[in-house]
């Protein structure tokens, strides 16, 4: 579950910023910047979350869904749940201040694009056939 990755890339990204802190990019205070964009990946979340389940659609990534969702946070990406969780990582990166946890940003989201996002579109089209690819050329992927 996607989570689970960002759970993993959080805990890595601190393991690197203490362990192997290649350099300081950031200096104190502009690293409380960082706070802004952990709120604004949290925010995506919710956002993209309340959107599903007022949609009565499922929230999983691999389970069928009932429902394209193309208005909300679904009418700038079709992965605002991702790019929440992308930000999030970006906020903790800034707010550590190092290059280190950069890394771990990018991981996640090669990861995520190849372990999800390519699964997911690939059953939105099963499902919703030509209203997808309609969805899916208006809409991008990411930003």
């Amino acid at each position: 579950m996607p989570p689970i990755y960002l759970l993993m890339a959080g805990a890595t990204m601190l393991a690197l910023h203490f362990l192997l802190p290649v350099a300081m990019l950031i200096p104190f205070p502009w690293r409380l910047c960082g706070l802004a964009l952990l709120a604004a990946g949290v925010l995506l979340n919710i956002l993209a979350d309340q959107s599903l389940k007022r949609h009565h659609t499922t929230v999983k990534p691999f389970e069928r869904s009932t429902t394209l969702i193309t208005d909300g946070v679904f009418s700038i990406s079709r992965n605002p749940m991702y790019i929440g969780m992308a930000l999030f990582l970006a906020g903790i990166a800034v707010f550590l201040g190092s290059l280190s946890p950069w890394f771990m940003v990018a991981v996640f989201i090669a990861l995520i694009d190849q372990v999800f996002i390519l699964r997911e579109e690939l059953k939105l089209r099963e499902t919703f056939g030509s209203v997808y690819e309609e969805y899916e050329k208006s809409v991008r992927r990411w930003f």
